[in-house]
């Protein structure tokens, strides 16, 4: 077997309490070091012994011809690591007397790294990542299947990658080849999401000083797209200063934005973004910041010329008596579903007001004619990834809000130009979305920067000129 390079207490401190300036790898710190260590501590509780998982990092995707693109790490490898580079392994060994964190990753290379970039490398990676021993990827067939011998259970992340999952199957089947020596293969592959998809549901309070800042980066970036909005830029120049206000504190999108005016504003997931803002149209926005790894997801919606309609102004009101209604229901104890039916009622009876809709307030929505104008629901779990992960409900049963659950509130009407609402109502969307964390007796709207209000919003738009 190779040599492995491990990593002594002492090293570990030095690593957590001084960041390596590596770019490759960075490190937030001793309190994130320290806390991903507590969460592979927690895994493999949950795991129990005669377990072992195994976590690929995210692999290298090809663009187009010998471009890739920028990598991204994948989500759960970077919850336990911190470790953003590619052709990199972690596996967990509850119980291994040798060390229960093994971590495999690329070697330095001289010329690599003078055309790809620096390379943390398998002597720094003990202290990096915080493993008991490190190998090169290059090993991982030669070493791997020893790991998993006498092992009962496999935890890995079924169905992400067929190429990994066929890697996996192989080492199995290695170790199922020394049966007649008495070593037994694990009897069980179990899915990794579980355990670790409720762990990374209940966020930490460095998780939550994280969306914090990509709540108010997020926020800065509508400001931004609203101060410099006015008919005849296009919906890619607002696109633009997002990008700007992002980039600038070294972030990117959380996904791809959405910038649709006039009747693009209808549709869910436009991404064009690239017509005319015209006079007398809306523009909505949704768009959010990813920083260290956390996303925002706000979306705004505005007059392109600064000033609300009388028709643009009533369905804004109402889809923002649903928005405040739905948060006033994120709190403890209640269920995930609440916030939605809230928003619910709160838009019916507003398209009854209106006249969009007629009939019982309760009649409508049971029969789901509401549906019309209101085709999603109202939020969706928020943290490393914009859609987050965690179940929303528990045997059948909407699951309750605890405290450090973030989520999504983002009621919305969308009236198409070609339906057959009243003519001063089509081509009319309209979404309003915050980024929510449960507290211990409420919760806290982490988006709250920019505003919402008609008239400041109305006293923003345009304001740059």
């Amino acid at each position: 077997m190779p040599a492995s390079h491990s990593a002594n207490s002492a090293s570990l401190q030095t690593a957590a309490a001084n960041p390596a300036p590596n770019p490759a790898a960075p490190i937030s710190g001793k309190t994130l070091f320290t806390e991903r260590a507590r969460r592979r501590r927690e895994l493999m509780r949950a795991m129990g012994p005669s377990a072992v998982a195994v976590i690929p990092a995210a692999p290298q995707r090809t663009r187009n011809r010998d471009v890739d693109y920028p990598h991204r790490q994948d989500s759960d490898f970077f919850y336990l690591t911190g470790f953003t580079e590619p052709e990199a392994l972690l596996v967990l060994v509850p119980g291994r007397e040798q060390g229960e964190v093994i971590f495999f990753c690329r070697e330095r290379d001289r010329e690599r790294e003078t055309w790809d970039g620096r390379r943390v490398g398998v002597e720094r990676a003990p202290e990096v990542v915080g493993a008991d021993h490190a190998f090169p990827t290059g090993d991982v067939d030669e070493i791997l299947p020893g790991l998993l011998e006498g092992r009962d259970r496999l935890y890995y992340p079924m169905g992400r990658e067929a190429d990994f999952d066929a890697r996996v199957i192989q080492w199995v089947n290695r170790v199922k080849e020394k049966v007649r020596g008495g070593v037994h293969a694990p009897r069980e592959m179990i899915s990794l999401d579980f355990h670790l998809h409720e762990m990374r549901l209940l966020k930490s309070r460095e998780e939550l000083r994280q969306m914090r800042r990509a709540g108010k980066l997020s926020a800065q970036g509508h400001i931004r797209a609203m101060q410099v909005c006015r008919p005849g830029l296009r919906e890619y120049q607002l696109e633009a200063e997002l990008s700007y206000v992002f980039g600038r504190e070294g972030c990117g999108h959380a996904y791809s934005p959405i910038v649709g005016s006039g009747d693009n504003g209808c549709i869910l997931h436009y991404t064009e973004n690239s017509e005319e803002l015209r006079d007398g149209d809306l523009v909505l926005i949704d768009a959010g910041a990813e920083y260290a790894g956390y996303a925002g997801d706000i979306t705004r919606t505005f007059p392109v010329n600064g000033r609300f309609s009388e028709a643009q102004r009533e369905i804004y009101q109402v889809v923002l008596a649903a928005q405040l209604a739905a948060i006033d229901e994120v709190r403890p104890g209640n269920h995930w579903d609440a916030p939605h039916t809230a928003a619910v009622r709160a838009l019916t009876a507003g398209l009854v007001d209106l006249g969009l809709l007629s009939g019982s307030v309760d009649k409508l929505i049971e029969d789901g004619t509401y549906r019309k104008y209101y085709m999603h629901r109202t939020g969706h779990w928020l943290g490393m990834d914009v859609h987050d992960v965690g179940e929303y409900k528990i045997d059948g049963e909407w699951r309750e809000l605890e405290p450090g659950m973030v989520l999504t509130i983002e009621p919305g009407l969308y009236i198409a130009s070609d339906s057959d609402a009243p003519q001063k109502y089509r081509g009319i969307g309209v979404r309003i979305e915050d980024d929510v964390a449960v507290t211990r007796d409420g919760c806290e709207v982490l988006s709250a920067d920019v505003p919402k209000d008609i008239d400041a919003i109305e006293a923003l738009v345009g304001s740059a000129r």
